[in-house]
């Protein structure tokens, strides 16, 4: 029997039909997949981001915390998570994101900040560049997909600060 939260139809842990994650998913939710997410102390403020394994549960990387923002962190961690799919050959995962910003600088290739540039954030503007080339320089045909948080909870990939 698959253990519910309190005062909602939400399963807590795989049904048991469930066989390709260790994750509590939606059933619209492919576990052939990673989830990323940025957190913020502020705005700006210590920012960092990670990126989860859905299949897993594991941690694929884990950035931060540098001044910034919570989107540009959202932005750099799906292109962190496109690169290193490229980088490893991976072909077959979608990227969840629960940000629609980012999706759409990712999208245009341009992050749309509106972070003042200062000598604290010049290293993170050097990433944000770093960023924005490999997106002009890559053909990313890896789905990005809008994690939709009012439907499936939080992303996995998520903090939990709130």
């Amino acid at each position: 029997m698959e253990k519910k939260r309190k005062n909602t139809d939400e399963v807590v842990n795989p049904p048991s039909w469930r066989h390709d994650t260790v994750l509590p998913l939606p059933p619209e939710v492919s576990a052939n997949a990673w989830a990323v997410d940025a957190a913020c102390s502020g705005n700006p403020g210590p920012m960092e981001y990670r990126c989860i394994d859905l299949a897993t549960g594991e941690q694929v990387f884990h950035f931060g915390p540098m001044q910034g923002t919570n989107n540009i962190g959202e932005f750099l961690a799906i292109v962190h998570a496109l690169a290193l799919m490229n980088q490893r050959g991976i072909h077959d995962k979608i990227v969840y994101s629960d940000s629609y910003n980012a999706i759409l600088w990712v999208k245009k290739k341009q992050c749309k900040t509106k972070l003042s540039r200062t000598p604290q954030t010049a290293q993170l503007y050097n990433i944000i560049a770093r960023a924005e080339t490999w997106l002009r320089t890559h053909t990313v045909a890896t789905e990005v997909t809008k994690w939709e948080t009012s439907k499936w909870g939080e992303i996995p990939a998520d903090f939990g600060r709130k």
